[in-house]
């Protein structure tokens, strides 16, 4: 009878483990791959559904989306013509040179002046991922420094923003960077915007801009 006893507690024992590991949720990124109700923002084809602002360089090559700093060197901004309140935003971006730049939310643009919040897209150490609220507040919320390590310089970076009400999730190639309650947030209306950084020589690439309301 022993070994069965042993056999029956330790069944017990890896059962009861199984249970609690499963009831630990891990807070992970909406994927694009469950649900046909995302929407692509960008067609690979034209800058249809955008609108420019600025004097700065925005086109189309090999089905990507890039910005480019023009001779002005001023800050420059790509709107969607639609506001999205509530949603799951999800793109990729490659930095080929400096690659200050950033994703804008429930925001609007006058002239080159953006009103709104901004998710930081910027070279290693900057902070990529945190939210700065422009002409305002100024950061709001930074990534914890060893997140960092999740940017990959040079190479394509997969982001994915959720905003829900007053709640602001982002992640940079599945590291969850930051999460923020905001009462501000919450009561923004805009739509989304790619930027280029003043300053001169700056170029990212973007591209698989999709995105799913809530």
């Amino acid at each position: 009878m022993k070994p069965f006893i042993t056999i029956l507690l330790l069944t017990l024992i890896f059962c009861s483990c199984e249970i609690e590991t499963k009831e630990v949720a891990k807070v992970t990124p909406p994927t694009t791959t469950q649900s046909t109700d995302w929407k692509t923002l960008f067609n690979g084809k034209n800058l249809d559904g955008w609108t420019n602002h600025g004097s700065e360089k925005w086109y189309v090559e090999n089905g990507e989306l890039i910005c480019e700093s023009g001779p002005k060197a001023e800050y420059g901004y790509l709107s969607t013509k639609d506001f999205y309140d509530n949603f799951e935003l999800s793109l990729e971006f490659k930095q080929e040179a400096d690659g200050n730049s950033g994703v804008f939310f429930r925001s609007t643009v006058e002239g080159t002046k953006v009103s709104g919040w901004q998710v930081e897209v910027a070279p290693p150490e900057k902070h990529t991922g945190g939210i700065y609220e422009s002409y305002g507040r100024g950061w709001l919320i930074k990534p914890d420094p060893e997140k960092d390590k999740a940017l990959k310089m040079g190479e394509w970076n997969t982001m994915k923003i959720k905003a829900d009400g007053s709640i602001i999730t982002t992640w940079l190639n599945d590291t969850q960077m930051i999460q923020i309650n905001d009462e501000k947030i919450g009561e923004g209306k805009g739509g989304v915007a790619l930027q280029i950084h003043d300053g001169g020589g700056i170029k990212v690439h973007w591209r698989n801009i999709k995105i799913k309301k809530l």
